[in-house]
């Protein structure tokens, strides 16, 4: 689809909402990545309230968003249609996400004289709730494009450049970042199937930037790393699998380098230069080895109630062991800061949401001195680097008073290739005491290959009692993982693939 046709469609769906009366309404958008999700999404807030909501819910909590929306309208794909019909009020418009409209006549201009007030709520979004309590944050027309210009200002992203769009639109990270940052440029967005199909998109799209989790990308990290050593002459395979990429790179004979970058980047599309990375923290090591293969991963940093980017690597400033630097227009600040400079990370900029819909008590509880109030735990360095520890209400307190960040912990575990999923939380010793308890979802697949057999029982726990006892002789006494759980299957997650710290994963 051009941007003509864009605009086309645009005049088009934004003149039926007119016609049927949706002016200053709520209109919810429900549905897999598409031209018609982003078609409908741009003209809902442009005529009234987008309330994008995540397909992957059931129909009774899309219902229970709608309604406490107060949605006019609903705009979804067909069969999420049929499934809220029988449950949802006649008074509501049901409306199919469609690619083409009929053309509207020529002298009808009003969508295109819409006043748009900068402090009105034109989203409405509900995060994603990791700790099971989502919220309704309000952002305005001014808060997203003020971050879409800081963006623009600092990663160069032309017309010539393609994105492969993987996460869900209805999160704020990727509708701006990779969909309206993406537009403003002119670039191409292409959408991927399905997860399972994203290995064959990218060949089949040669994407030269990907916006994505970091779960996306050491999981990448790990299989390219395995096919490399794999395909590799024997000779240099034991040097391959004793280090990292970015360590061993360099070791290899040039054209074995050439060979092996050549390799990852055909696998990857053959175009790609640019990850945009966010929602977790993510190892340097996994940075390093993209970098090694002439790829940046920048990392960044920030909250839905942010629109959502506050800091990060960029054209201008890149340190892989960093979330990056504050973007134009954004101030940071640390409040309380303990010893090691350690303290919440508050910010403020045009990109701050309006407020928590329907909850003044919450709103006004997340500013401060007109900074808003993350909840995450971070230090800022002389450069003005942010580093994150992790999330205020995580943090595990020691009986001598000492704060342990999970965060950290999770990432040591995450870097060994036989574990998939960890989640560090507050357990108690075998005298009743707190302590560091680790729930670990196991990588078979790797184990077997490492033993030349499925582990049994006691091997399992004896490999990750390995794995636990290595990494705590790298960190201090106190916060020494002393208990762990072994899990059969994975742990529950959002859509943007976080591990829930709440219900069942807790137990």
């Amino acid at each position: 689809m051009s941007y003509s046709q864009f605009k086309e469609g645009y005049r088009a769906v934004g003149t039926l909402f007119l016609d049927l009366g949706l002016s200053g309404k709520r209109i919810a958008v429900i549905g897999k990545n598409s031209y018609a999700w982003v078609l409908h999404y741009a003209c809902a807030a442009s005529v009234g309230v987008a309330v994008p909501i995540d397909r992957e819910l059931s129909p009774e909590d899309m219902h229970q968003f709608i309604v406490s929306a107060d949605c006019a309208a609903v705009c979804a794909d067909k069969e999420i249609l049929e499934q809220l019909q029988p449950i949802i009020s006649s008074k509501r418009l049901l409306l199919p996400l469609q690619d083409t409209m009929s053309p509207i006549p020529a002298d009808d201009t009003r969508i295109d004289t819409i006043p748009i007030d900068e402090n009105e709520m034109s989203v409405l979004i509900f995060t994603s709730g990791t700790s099971g309590n989502p919220k309704g944050v309000c952002l305005s027309q001014k808060n997203i494009c003020a971050n879409i210009f800081a963006t623009s200002q600092i990663v160069k992203i032309t017309s010539r450049d393609k994105t492969l769009s993987i996460l869900p639109l209805c999160h704020t990270y990727e509708c701006t970042l990779d969909c309206l940052l993406i537009l403003s440029r002119g670039a191409c967005i292409a959408y991927a199937d399905s997860l399972n199909a994203i290995r064959r998109n990218i060949l089949e799209y040669s994407p030269t930037i990907l916006v994505v989790v970091p779960a996306l990308l050491q999981l990448l990290d790990k299989r390219i790393q395995a096919a490399i050593v794999k395909n590799s002459p024997v000779k240099y395979q034991t040097m391959l699998k004793a280090s990292s990429i970015s360590m061993t790179l360099p070791n290899l004979p040039a054209l074995v380098r050439m060979a092996i970058r050549r390799k990852v980047k055909k696998s990857l599309g053959g175009k790609i230069h640019t990850c945009i990375v966010g929602g977790a923290d993510l190892p340097s090591a996994v940075v390093e080895d993209f970098l090694a293969f002439g790829i940046r991963a920048l990392q960044g940093y920030g909250l839905t109630e942010t629109a959502p980017l506050l800091a990060g690597n960029n054209d201008f400033y890149f340190n892989a062991k960093s979330t990056g630097v504050a973007v134009p227009g954004v101030e940071l600040m640390i409040d309380s800061p303990n010893d090691a400079g350690v303290g919440e990370i508050l910010a403020k900029g045009d990109n701050i949401m309006l407020g928590y819909y329907n909850d003044p008590v919450a709103t006004a509880n997340t500013f401060r001195n007109g900074y808003f109030r993350t909840g995450d735990l971070g230090c800022i360095d002389k450069d003005g680097a942010l580093y994150i520890k992790g999330r205020m209400k995580n943090v595990i307190v020691t009986a001598n008073g000492k704060n342990i960040y999970p965060e950290e912990l999770e990432a040591r575990l995450l870097e060994k290739e036989t574990i998939s999923e960890a989640l560090i939380l507050s357990g108690n010793d075998h005298n009743g005491s707190i302590c560091v308890k680790a729930k670990i979802f196991p990588n078979l697949d790797s184990m077997t290959e490492l033993i030349g057999h499925l582990p049994a029982k006691e091997e399992l726990q004896a490999m990750i009692k390995s794995i636990i006892d290595e990494v705590n002789n790298k960190i201090p006494d106190y916060k020494h993982i002393r208990v762990f759980e072994i899990l059969e299957k994975e742990f529950e997650k959002t859509t943007t693939r976080k591990i829930r710290r709440c219900g069942i994963n807790l137990v």
